[in-house]
């Protein structure tokens, strides 16, 4: 499985930045992706994560009323647009996949969930 990501780069606070991920070479059917992110010396957290088919979305407290996760169809893209950026939401982003759906928070918020990770996009707020 391939997930290649797009969109990193370096904003100022309050600025708007929108990620991408593309899963043109994956080799299952994906029912969830997410996003998570690495800040230094801290570990991978989670952001917020998508349920193909239903569309369910779910979101870590930092991300909710900031960051918007969805799926473009066309072209089985996952999107995070994140607004309102804050110097804390610098990190490294991954993107992740999983085959399988699932109902708790848990499930979605947890890293070993996913079987597929791209290789992490860089954003850093600084002004």
């Amino acid at each position: 499985a391939q997930l290649v990501e797009s969109g990193g780069g370096v904003v100022q606070p309050g600025a708007s930045l929108t990620l991408s991920c593309t899963t043109s070479s994956y080799t299952y059917t994906t029912y969830t992706m997410a996003w998570f992110r690495q800040a230094p010396g801290g570990e991978r957290d989670f952001v917020a994560a998508h349920t193909w088919g239903s569309g369910k979305t779910v979101y870590a407290e930092s991300a909710k009323g900031r960051f918007t996760i969805s799926r473009v169809t066309a072209n089985n893209t996952l999107q995070l647009l994140m607004d309102s950026l804050k110097p804390e939401d610098t990190a490294v982003y991954y993107c992740a996949a999983s085959p399988k759906r699932y109902s708790s928070f848990e499930n979605y918020a947890g890293a070993s969930s996913y079987d597929a990770w791209g290789q992490g996009l860089q954003v850093t707020v600084s002004s």
